[in-house]
């Protein structure tokens, strides 16, 4: 933990957590910025191993929330430095519209009417990846929770050909009827609600990953999606019909080789609280699926 001193904008370190077999000095990560869909200027942080060699095949993680004014800043992730580690692979954050990183008008800029543009701007950071020669659409993995479901599972229905593999956890997959389970109404301040308005409930029937897989746009990329069977908060139907509907939509269709599938976790809720054990199982279930899907290697003497 560091404290920032705002007059001299110096930081100093207060605290340092040791874990074991990490080095700091391994890693490095910078701050980019991309031209989004109409031309915004989006950030991202790009983590990786430090002077690590960039031929456009990195396997890479890109994450994204983009909501309810909740700013996605840099912190320390043991599984996030793991998954660099071991796969040589590159973790990037965008900090898309509808996060609060500037402000509530960065906010209100990706919500209700608006909330494609959060779309639009994880869209445009896979873009600017390949574009830069980081990756390619072969090894990009695409992840978010919750709104950040939402988010991964209306980029896959948008841009099926711009990714490899999509872990959507505990998302918000039934944008017409989110309002009527446990806490979902709070979050018509965000999204809007299908029955305030025709205007409202056409926009979120446009981006609502349930209405919308497509398979005449052709091969979906891998998905994974990730629920618990005690989430309170985006109860699990979300994810299950969704994971039902987009088994369905392609079955019997020869040209999806990936595959689709669906992870739920017993005795666990939205993820808050969830015993180490089973976020180490549920990392690792993901990262094998990753390596799998990707064709990369899980490097172990490292």
């Amino acid at each position: 933990k560091f404290r920032f001193d705002m007059e001299k904008m110096e930081s100093t370190k207060l605290r340092e957590d040791i874990v074991a077999d990490h080095n700091p000095e391994d890693f490095e990560t910078k701050q980019v910025f991309y031209p989004s869909k109409d031309g915004t200027m989006i950030p991202m942080f790009i983590v990786g191993r430090k002077n690590q060699q960039l031929t456009g095949d990195a396997c890479t993680l890109l994450y994204g929330y983009g909501g309810f004014s909740i700013s996605i800043t840099p912190s320390f992730s043991p599984f996030r430095t793991v998954f660099i580690k071991h796969f040589n692979g590159l973790l990037c954050v965008a900090n898309i519209r509808g996060g609060g990183e500037y402000g509530e008008d960065w906010h209100q800029a990706g919500i209700k009417l608006k909330k494609q543009n959060s779309y639009d701007d994880f869209q445009a950071a896979a873009e600017y990846l390949i574009r830069e020669k980081y990756t390619n659409s072969s090894k990009i993995t695409i992840n978010g929770g919750s709104n950040g479901g939402l988010l991964v599972g209306a980029c896959v229905n948008q841009r099926p050909d711009l990714f490899a593999c999509a872990v959507p956890q505990v998302g918000v997959m039934d944008m017409l009827k989110f309002h009527k389970f446990t806490i979902g109404y709070a979050w018509c301040a965000d999204f809007g609600c299908s029955e305030e308005s025709e205007e409202e409930f056409k926009n979120l029937y446009g981006i609502s990953p349930l209405h919308n897989i497509n398979p005449d746009k052709g091969q979906y990329p891998a998905v994974l999606v990730c629920t618990a069977d005690h989430d309170d908060r985006v109860v699990p139907l979300h994810s299950l019909k969704y994971a039902a509907t987009l088994q369905y939509a392609f079955e019997g269709k020869d040209f999806q080789k990936n595959p689709l599938l669906i992870r739920v976790e017993t005795k666990a809720g939205h993820g808050a609280g969830k015993p180490t054990s089973k976020v180490i199982e549920e990392v690792a279930d993901i990262y094998g699926f990753i390596g799998h899907v990707t064709g990369t290697e899980c490097l172990k003497d490292v």
